[in-house]
């Protein structure tokens, strides 16, 4: 999957005080963007997975989108997202400013196995960035993406949106899943194919003492990477979801929105649990936008 970590090299010059990567787009999305630009002229689709995870199709979760992000500068980024209505999207306001760099366009992928193709693509620079966002810390990264009324979005069996989680669970040792187009390890091959990975939720005071200083605050929600399951490049803005009902598992209404995908380890991918903006914290400032 994708998601914010630093590479190796990157790594050293993250210092004790900074255990999150200091920028996503010139740390991650950049070179990401880059490495699938490559892999795709090269044909270079492989089949390889998320950090520990397996490949799904886009039936399966329908309300997945990718997000290839012009840059001020005129480089590329990329990102993911959630479709909850057809003229919004959920993501995180790091996709489209971090530390230093902020975005100008983002082009929405929708109904896409492959984040090179897709059944919709939607350009559109009406973000709205929670209010109270940090880019240091990343506390507040949630974003709303507009679509304009002209260019609804179209529902089909492969499009859907997905619903918000807005009860009072912290859902600490449900298993939940990740999705993404990221990569599957921290130095690899880059899939652009969807993936997904099965993660526990964990305690926010065990997060705490792998991200001291701050970092991690009511409106985190953490999942453990142990065994090597986890998100990782690429995979900053997606979905964090759970089934409502686990006796029908084989339908993709069922899915519940808990995260937005946020950080990781500056170590790596497998190094530290993986953090998200809770969704249940953010539900009501989402659906006002």
């Amino acid at each position: 999957m994708k998601l914010l970590i630093v590479f190796v090299g990157l790594a050293l010059a993250v210092t004790a005080e900074d255990p999150i990567f200091a920028d996503y787009h010139l740390e991650i999305g950049i070179p990401e963007m880059k490495r699938r630009t490559a892999a795709e002229a090269a044909m270079d689709f492989d089949g390889s997975r998320i950090l520990g995870g397996t490949g799904v199709g886009i039936r399966d979760y329908p309300h997945m989108a990718g997000l290839r992000i012009q840059l001020s500068d005129g480089q590329l980024s990329v990102c993911g997202a959630s479709l909850i209505s057809n003229t919004r999207l959920v993501t995180a306001a790091h996709c489209w400013r971090s530390r230093y760099f902020t975005a100008t366009m983002f082009t929405v992928i929708l109904g896409a196995r492959s984040f090179s193709q897709g059944f919709a693509r939607i350009n559109t620079n009406d973000v709205v960035l929670h209010p109270n966002f940090n880019a240091v810390n990343l506390h507040n990264d949630v974003a709303v993406i507009r679509v304009p009324p002209n260019n609804r979005i179209p529902y089909l069996n492969f499009i859907l949106p997905i619903e918000l989680d807005t009860g009072s669970s912290k859902h600490v040792g449900v298993v939940a899943t990740a999705v993404g187009y990221g990569r599957t390890y921290d130095i690899g091959p880059t899939s652009n194919e969807l993936r997904q990975v099965d993660v526990p939720v964990i305690d926010n005071a065990e997060c705490d003492r792998v991200y001291p200083g701050g970092y991690i605050i009511d409106s985190t929600l953490c999942t453990s990477t142990r065994y090597g399951r986890g998100i990782c490049n690429g995979d900053s803005g997606g979905p964090l979801t759970i089934r409502r009902n686990s006796n029908d598992s084989q339908n993709a209404n069922d899915n519940l929105l808990i995260g937005i995908t946020s950080f990781s380890s500056a170590r790596g991918c497998s190094y530290g649990p993986s953090g998200y903006s809770r969704v249940s914290s953010f539900a009501s400032w989402i659906t006002a936008q």
